[in-house]
C-alpha cells in the first residue's frame, strides 16, 4: 500500500461513527501536498472578536505557512535584529521555544518577502527549516539541534534575486530540495536538485537540472512537489521554463515539459512562483505573469513539450503567484488579483470566472469541508462554496496583512499574519 493510500485508509477508519482524529498539516500544502484538508466543522465566519480561540504575537513578518503535528506548531520568522528564527508553539498558543537559525535577513521587493519565506516541514519527531540564504537546519520537536549546514557550501553559491523561497519536500525519511537559480547566462548552469538523508543531513544524491532558459527565468521561487497515484511516484521540480519529473531513488530525469515560456515570444522575466499541484492522472502546471497553465498526464518519457499525447488541456492565463487547487472534478485557479476561475478537471472547460477580493493574493488556496479559502495580501479571507459556480459565503478580515497560506488541523484554521499567529475555531 502506498503512503497516501495508506493515510487515506487510516482516515476513513478513524472517522467511522462520526468521530475523527485530528489531521496533521506537516507541510505548507497539507498532508497530501495539495492544499486539501479532510477536517470538518471549521469556522466560516470570523473577526478579531469572533471565533478566535487565541492569537500569539510574532517577532516579525514572513510568508512561511505554519506546519502542525499533534500538539505542536512550527513556523519561521525574522526579528528586529534581522535574525532568522524557527519557532515552536503549542496548539493552545503557548510559545515553547525559538531558535536562531541564521542572521542577516534581507527584505525583498519592497516588503513582499524576506529570508524567512520557505515554510518548515515536520514528521512529528523532527522539524526541518530552510532559509532564504540557504541555511538548512533540523531540530527535534523539543528544540534540540540535530544537524545544520548551508546549501551554498555544499552545492554552490546561490544566485537568486530575492533569496530562496522554495519549501523542501519530506518523504520517506528523505528531504528533497530544488535549487533553481543562476547568473542569467544560458551558457552556464547552476541549478541542481538534491536529496538528503533527513535524519543526518547527508547527501544521498545530487543531479544537475539543465535548461535553455535564461535571464531572470533561471530564478525559481516555486517549490518541488510529489506525484503519487499508487502506481507512479516521482518528484516534480518547477522553474527555468520547465517542469521536470525525477526518479526518487537517484534524481534521474524521467520527463520534462516546456511550452510554459514560448520560444517564439520569449519573456525573459517569466520566473515561476506558483507551484504545480497533482491528483491521480493529472498534473496542473502554472507558469507566471501572462503565461499559460498546462494540465499534463503523468506517463511521459523524455521531452514531452511538443507531444500532444501527454497534454490533457491548456489555459491561456496562469494564477501567477497562488498555486492551483484540485478538488474532485474541478480545478480552482485563484489569480494574483483575486479573480477565481473554476475549470473542469478532465477537459479544462471554464465553468465560472468571478471577482472575489480585488487585491494581491500571495497565499495559495486551501479546501476543507465543502469550502475554498482564498487569502488576500490585506489579510481578508474569502470563503467560497466548492462547486461549479463562484459562490462567496463569507469574507473575514483580521485587520492584519498576510502572505502565508492557511494551515488546517484539529478543527482549527491557523492564520499567520505579519503580526500574529491566529487560531480560528468555532466557539462552542
Amino acid at each position: 500500500m502506498n503512503r497516501r493510500a495508506g493515510w487515506t485508509w487510516v482516515l476513513c477508519v478513524a472517522c467511522v461513527g462520526q468521530v475523527c482524529h485530528a489531521e496533521n498539516w506537516p507541510s505548507w500544502r497539507g498532508p497530501a501536498g495539495n492544499g486539501v484538508s479532510s477536517e470538518k466543522h471549521l469556522a466560516i465566519h470570523w473577526s478579531p472578536t469572533q471565533n478566535v480561540a487565541w492569537k500569539a504575537p510574532l517577532p516579525g513578518q514572513a510568508g512561511a505557512t505554519p506546519v502542525v503535528w499533534d500538539e505542536h506548531i512550527f513556523l519561521t520568522s525574522v526579528d528586529a535584529d534581522n535574525n532568522l528564527l524557527l519557532l515552536a508553539f503549542r496548539t493552545d498558543g503557548q510559545e515553547l521555544w525559538r531558535k536562531v537559525i541564521s542572521t542577516g535577513n534581507q527584505v525583498v521587493r519592497g516588503g513582499e518577502g524576506n529570508y524567512a519565506s520557505p515554510s518548515p516541514v515536520t514528521d512529528g519527531r523532527h522539524v526541518w527549516s530552510l532559509m532564504g540564504n540557504g541555511e538548512l537546519a533540523c531540530y527535534t520537536v523539543s528544540g534540540q539541534k540535530t544537524w545544520q549546514f548551508n546549501v551554498q557550501e555544499r552545492f554552490g553559491k546561490l544566485d537568486i534575486a530575492f533569496g530562496l523561497t522554495s519549501t523542501p519536500v519530506l518523504d520517506g525519511g528523505v528531504l528533497y530540495l530544488q535549487l533553481i537559480h543562476g547568473d542569467g547566462n544560458v551558457k552556464t548552469r547552476e541549478a541542481c536538485v538534491v536529496a538528503l538523508d533527513a535524519a543526518t543531513g547527508k547527501t544521498m544524491w545530487r543531479v544537475d537540472r539543465p535548461s535553455d532558459g535564461y535571464a531572470e527565468n533561471e530564478h525559481s521561487y516555486a517549490s518541488p512537489m510529489l506525484y503519487d497515484d499508487g502506481q507512479r511516484r516521482f518528484l516534480l521540480t518547477h522553474g527555468c521554463d520547465y517542469i521536470v519529473a525525477h526518479d526518487l531513488k537517484d534524481g534521474r530525469e524521467i520527463w520534462r515539459c516546456g511550452n510554459l515560456n514560448r520560444k517564439n515570444n520569449y519573456d525573459p522575466t517569466l520566473r515561476f512562483v506558483a507551484s504545480p499541484v497533482t491528483a491521480p492522472g493529472i498534473i496542473v502546471v502554472p507558469s507566471a505573469k501572462r503565461g499559460p497553465v498546462l494540465a499534463l498526464k503523468p506517463t511521459g518519457r523524455g521531452d514531452i513539450s511538443a507531444n500532444p499525447d501527454y497534454l490533457l488541456w491548456e489555459l491561456k492565463r496562469t494564477p501567477d503567484v497562488p498555486s492551483p487547487l484540485i478538488v474532485e472534478d474541478r480545478v480552482y485557479l485563484c489569480l494574483e488579483n483575486g479573480d477565481l476561475m473554476i475549470v473542469d478537471r478532465h477537459t479544462g472547460r471554464e465553468l465560472d470566472y468571478q471577482r472575489t477580493e480585488r487585491d494581491r493574493h500571495r497565499a495559495s488556496p486551501v479546501y476543507a469541508d465543502g469550502h475554498i479559502y482564498l487569502t488576500a495580501r490585506s489579510g481578508k479571507v474569502t470563503v467560497v462554496k466548492a462547486g461549479d459556480q463562484v459562490q462567496i459565503v463569507a469574507q473575514n478580515d483580521l485587520g492584519e496583512e498576510q502572505s502565508a497560506s492557511p494551515a488546517i488541523s484539529n478543527g482549527t484554521i491557523y492564520l499567520r499574519t505579519f503580526q500574529h499567529l491566529w487560531a480560528i475555531r468555532p466557539s462552542k
